[in-house]
C-alpha cells in the first residue's frame, strides 16, 4: 500500500474523530444548559412540583450524558479498528 494513501487515511480519520467527539460534548453541554434552564423555569412556576421535575431532570440529563461517550466509542473504533484501512488495502490488491 501505498504510504501516502496510508497517511492521507489516518489523518482524515483523525479529523473526522475530532470532529464527533467535539460534536457530542458539544451538544451534550447544549443540552445540559437546557435541561437545567427548564428546570429551573419550571420550579418558578409550580414550586409545588419540585420533586418531580427534579427526577425528571435527572433522568433526561443521565440520557444526555450518554452522547458523549457514544462519540467516544464510535471515535476509539476508528481509531484503534480503522475500517478504511484495510479496504484500502484491499482496493488497491484489487486494482493490482
Amino acid at each position: 500500500m501505498n504510504p501516502q494513501m496510508l497517511t492521507s487515511i489516518i489523518t482524515a480519520t483523525a479529523d473526522a474523530s475530532g470532529l464527533i467527539l467535539a460534536a457530542s460534548v458539544f451538544g451534550s453541554a447544549l443540552g445540559w444548559a437546557l435541561i437545567c434552564s427548564k428546570f429551573m423555569e419550571g420550579i418558578t412556576r409550580q414550586p409545588e412540583l419540585k420533586a418531580s421535575l427534579q427526577l425528571q431532570m435527572f433522568i433526561t440529563a443521565g440520557l444526555m450524558e450518554s452522547f458523549p461517550f457514544i462519540g467516544l466509542a464510535i471515535v476509539m473504533w476508528f481509531i484503534f479498528a480503522n475500517p478504511f484501512v484495510g479496504a484500502a488495502a484491499a482496493a488497491i490488491a484489487a486494482l493490482g
